[in-house]
């Protein structure tokens, strides 16, 4: 299991114009990732995917540049199947024998922000591999699946008051018992937002779990208003309430109301995560496989999680790769109960891998193919492959 080769590429389609939408990000055009690609001595290939932003759209060069320039050159020669040691050995750099011997971090000084995106696709891609080499799903190396099946909510929700039951109503037609919407700066003012929710519930009725997303742009006075003004919407999460910057405002908002308060997606590490949990921020844990630090720092998460008795429910707005690093995460963790499914215009869910991703009647079933279970479409990447 010798790593022989590290590639990365920065992917950027188009979305179709009657999929598009907007958002507190403006008019979401196109779908960017970083498809990360590790091969072995044998030939086998393993792939991770690394984000330079939690939503559709970002300029990935920064980590095509990192995962080929100070990435791959500590990898080529190192056993694949050694996971931890490689995530060790990228987090503390020159100092990683100390940490080994110590047992504890010595991090370079990229310990947050792209580096550890980077990370996350070499992270994931190793665990891809692994699962192929033994004929197994990731899942079954994280411990197996605690469910069979898990239930999938349909995220998108960006229509105004009156269209946003219908948009909603869309996604349960197709089968969804949980949705999520997008409030927040988008709407001009908290007044919007709260008549945009109450106009969602409505249509809606009071059986289908409702979530909400801010995306981190409320201040937090508006926020603790939104939430008085929905505190009788029963939602089932108010997400990202404000910006990630400012945990211990998340924790006053939290504080303010009796509307469970989910964030995580935009966090590096576990360490970031406790932080969180230590200023009593959370109730709901959503970390992405694709920036926190791959599957290796999820399951971190996911234990954080476990043990403070909190939710986990991955970040899964990404592409395939990245959906199915959460899935696999979710079903090994008993914490989580849902999991995210993009409702968006997501070329890179579709088109990107050879493999059909579905939920049936609202429902995801437990992994069961070969590591993350997908193959890239080889046309698709060379076709929206970026020059760097």
């Amino acid at each position: 299991m010798k790593i022989t080769n590290v590639e990365a590429f920065w992917l950027r389609c188009p979305i179709p114009k009657e999929k598009q939408h907007f958002s507190d990000y403006g008019l979401l055009t196109d779908f960017d990732m970083t498809l990360v690609v590790i091969t072995t001595e044998s030939g086998l290939q393993g792939f991770g995917e690394a984000k330079a932003a939690v939503g559709s759209s970002g300029v990935c060069a920064s980590i095509v540049s990192c995962v080929e320039n100070e990435l791959k050159p500590l990898l080529l020669g190192k056993d694949a199947r050694h996971i931890s040691r490689i995530w060790e050995h990228i987090y503390n750099g020159t100092r990683d024998h100390y940490s080994l011997s110590r047992g504890r971090k010595f991090p370079i000084l990229g310990r947050r922000g792209l580096t550890i995106s980077a990370m996350s696709g070499v992270d994931t891609a190793l665990w891809d591999l692994k699962g192929k080499a033994l004929g197994v799903p990731v899942v079954e190396l994280l411990g197996g699946a605690c469910r069979d099946k898990m239930e999938a909510y349909a995220s998108g929700g960006w229509a105004n008051a009156d269209k946003i039951g219908e948009q909603l109503n869309g996604y349960i037609e197709k089968g969804f018992n949980g949705v999520k919407m997008r409030v927040g700066i988008m709407d001009k003012t908290v007044a919007e937002s709260v008549k945009r929710v109450r106009a969602a519930r409505e249509a809606i009725g009071e059986d289908i779990k409702l979530m909400t997303d801010a995306h981190g742009t409320f201040s937090v006075p508006e926020a603790k208003q939104f939430c008085r003004g929905v505190e009788d919407c029963n939602l089932y999460w108010f997400e990202e309430p404000i910006s990630p910057d400012n945990r211990h405002g998340t924790a006053e908002v939290r504080a303010s109301t009796s509307i469970p308060i989910a964030a995580g997606e935009s966090e590096y590490t576990a360490f970031d995560v406790r932080d969180l949990i230590e200023v009593r921020a959370l109730d709901v844990v959503q970390p992405d496989s694709a920036i926190i630090g791959g599957i290796t720092e999820s399951m971190r998460v996911a234990q954080l999680a476990h043990t403070y008795q909190l939710e986990l429910a991955p970040h899964c707005w990404g592409s395939a790769f990245s959906f199915m690093a959460g899935v696999n995460v979710a079903f090994a963790s008993p914490a989580a109960v849902v999991i995210e499914f993009s409702l968006g215009g997501n070329p890179m869910m579709y088109e990107l891998v050879n493999e059909k991703i579905t939920v049936e009647n609202g429902m995801l079933s437990a992994p069961t193919a070969p590591g993350l279970g997908l193959t890239p479409n080889w046309d698709f990447v060379h076709e929206f492959k970026q020059k760097i």
